[in-house]
């Protein structure tokens, strides 16, 4: 019987975001421990913000210090992008997940960020207020009784 020994961790954030410093000092050792921790970890990330960017270079920092053998950084895009290359070459892949290849483009985000929260074993956020996409999708994981850490609540 073949056994999925991967650990998978889903990032959100709001969209305008501006505590780097909070969240560099929040995460980075959260993400040291779990690469140290778990046999292999897949990080999966958006990218459609501050702080989807933000986080996808503190976790790439993170590899770089640690390395990265045990360890992937996913981007996972809503819909197809004109710079697929820069894409591919910045992280360590990326996905379109099925469920919303073919989603309308204003609902695509909501889908790719409900497939995320369903396959992800923890979520880490960092949600300051109750609205928008990243809230929704932590309300959605907190229905599923998903395991969450939001960062914006440990300070």
């Amino acid at each position: 019987m073949w056994v999925d020994n991967t650990y998978r961790v889903a990032l959100f954030g709001h969209r305008d975001f501006n505590r780097h410093r909070a969240l560099d000092r929040l995460l980075c050792p959260l993400l040291r421990e779990l690469l140290r921790s778990k046999p292999f970890v897949e990080i999966y990330v958006g990218r459609n913000g501050e702080f989807d960017v933000y986080t996808a270079s503190i976790v790439k920092g993170v590899q770089g210090a640690i390395g990265k053998e045990n360890s992937e950084l996913i981007c996972v895009l809503p819909y197809q992008e004109r710079d697929m290359e820069y894409y591919e070459k910045y992280y360590d892949s990326v996905i379109i997940p099925d469920c919303v290849a073919r989603a309308h483009p204003k609902g695509a985000i909501t889908k790719r960020n409900r497939w995320m929260v369903e396959i992800a074993n923890l979520i880490i956020c960092y949600i300051e207020r109750e609205s928008g996409g990243a809230y929704t999708a932590i309300r959605y994981a907190k229905s599923l009784g998903k395991e969450i850490i939001n960062l914006a609540q440990t300070e």
